[in-house]
């Protein structure tokens, strides 16, 4: 075991993300920050290290690095590898958070997906390939 890892192997085996390449996705997509700077994939944690993350609009961690390993451990002994110190969320948040629950989803953009039948029809009359 060295003192030092790459961030996405960390993030597996820390159980912060499902699989390594949903970790390497997670740092290539600027949502992994350490000590406030964007870190890549390759980016070496080490003990001590102040990981933020954006999982999901709203949905932030705050982790400092206990510990570095390089191979999986059980998900209760992972937890240990990291103290999360992220701050509760406040009132407005929560609130926020149980409306969004209530919310419709979001609608198709239109245009997406194939045309309906009766927009396939006109279009093939105006291209001559069908009578009226």
């Amino acid at each position: 075991m060295s003192d030092r890892v790459r961030l996405d192997v960390w993030l597996d085996v820390a159980c912060i993300a499902r699989t390594r390449s949903q970790a390497k996705e997670l740092c290539d997509g600027g949502k992994v920050e350490i000590a406030g700077a964007r870190a890549k994939a390759h980016r070496t944690v080490q003990a001590g290290d102040r990981i933020h993350i954006a999982l999901a609009p709203g949905v932030t961690r705050e982790l400092v690095v206990r510990e570095v390993r390089d191979t999986h451990v059980a998900r209760a002994r992972a937890r240990e590898l990291y103290e999360d110190v992220t701050p509760p969320p406040t009132p407005e948040e929560v609130a926020l958070r149980r409306l969004e629950r209530f919310a419709p989803p979001p609608a198709p953009a239109r245009g997406s997906g194939r045309p309906e039948k009766r927009a396939r029809r006109q279009m093939d009359r105006f291209r001559g390939r069908r009578e009226p």
